[in-house]
């Protein structure tokens, strides 16, 4: 699973997996921690790269562990199967701020990594879902993939633009 990014102050929350039905319903594959997350904007920007556009969501719901939802404008089949595969993207300044030692992916990436001896490893990239645990994908040569549990992310500073890990150089 890709981990969601900031891109100009939009957070992507999910991505748009399939059709669902004939009447232009969207199943949507989340990024959220809780599957229903995206219910409670009433907006959703819709798009990747350089190209968005903004739906009013006009119902969306829980079926059957996935999530399911109707957009204004996009009325059949073949309207909802021309935003397959785009991502959904809320604006930053509406999600709640995080818990203490909770971060949004989109915080993360960008990120500087250093080890506690203090090699560099590069930036993070993204994020993954293991099922076990969140890894982050970080530098491009070599690439590392770093689980982000509490043992090994020692410090996460925002402001500085680092995370420091203890994870060996050659790991």
């Amino acid at each position: 699973m890709k981990a969601p990014k900031s891109l100009d102050k939009r957070v992507v929350m999910g991505r748009v997996a399939a059709p669902f039905g004939v009447k232009g319903w969207i199943k949507i594959q989340t990024f959220s921690e809780a599957i229903d997350t995206l219910t409670d904007f009433a907006d959703w920007q819709i798009g990747k790269g350089d190209t968005w556009r903004t739906f009013h969501v006009l119902s969306v719901n829980v079926h059957t562990k996935v999530l399911v939802a109707e957009l204004a404008g996009i009325h059949d089949r073949d309207a909802a199967l021309a935003l397959k595969g785009l991502e959904i993207a809320v604006p930053r300044e509406a999600l709640p701020a995080a818990a203490e030692n909770e971060y949004y992916w989109s915080d993360l990436v960008g990120l500087q990594v250093v080890n506690t001896q203090g090699v560099a490893f590069g930036t993070v990239s993204e994020l993954l879902e293991s099922g076990a645990h969140d890894i982050l994908v970080v530098g491009n040569a070599p690439q590392r993939l770093i689980p982000f549990v509490g043992h090994v992310v020692k410090a996460v500073d925002l402001a500085a633009g680092t995370i420091e890990v203890d994870w060996e150089a050659d790991y």
